[in-house]
């Protein structure tokens, strides 16, 4: 057994612990029950009993991602800058989570704790550009928007494309680019 082995307590967390350090590792598809059940030392069945299978495993991984999403989003406070900072920081801080979130092909994109965690991560950006003294007509738009470009973002900082010269902090890196948002 491994120094991670599981002993007593919450097998499930266990569990789901040992699934998101082997996204961070090999991403979302380089893995199996299996080799999870092994790192965490329990039989082979048990992470099927707790998941049922590997998707039943990433919904759980997708919901505790927008879970702490939207924790990390409502911490921001109210500046809509600060939200969108929080954004890029969440996706370089909790890495595995942020690739199974943004790929519902590989979980039950439609399971209720996904679809409320989801809901409470989106309800943070609508309200603080609602809470905008010109806030804009079309609030979806403008949601989507500011979404994309925090996203993208995102993205390009954990796919490595982004140049050099940025430095290494995140959210540093994002903030005089997400402020681009509210230059008039």
């Amino acid at each position: 057994m491994g120094a991670r082995s599981y002993h007593h307590g919450d097998l499930r967390r266990t569990v789901l612990n040992e699934a998101v350090a082997a996204i961070a590792e090999s991403g979302p598809s380089g893995w199996s029950l299996r080799e999870l059940a092994r790192r965490a030392g329990v039989s082979h069945a048990a992470p099927a009993h707790h998941f049922g299978d590997r998707t039943g495993l990433l919904t759980a991984v997708a919901a505790e991602g927008f879970d702490l999403l939207a924790e990390a989003l409502n911490g921001a406070g109210d500046d809509l800058l600060d939200v969108g900072v929080a954004y890029v920081r969440f996706a370089a801080t909790h890495r595995a989570h942020f690739e199974v979130m943004f790929r519902p092909g590989l979980y039950r994109a439609d399971d209720p704790a996904v679809t409320a965690a989801r809901a409470r991560s989106r309800d943070v950006l609508h309200g603080r550009l609602r809470a905008l003294p010109d806030r804009p007509a079309d609030g979806d738009t403008a949601a989507l928007a500011a979404w994309s470009i925090v996203h993208g973002f995102a993205e390009l900082w954990l796919s490595g494309a982004l140049p050099d010269d940025l430095g290494a902090d995140p959210a540093a890196a994002a903030r005089p680019v997400i402020s681009l948002l509210f230059d008039r």
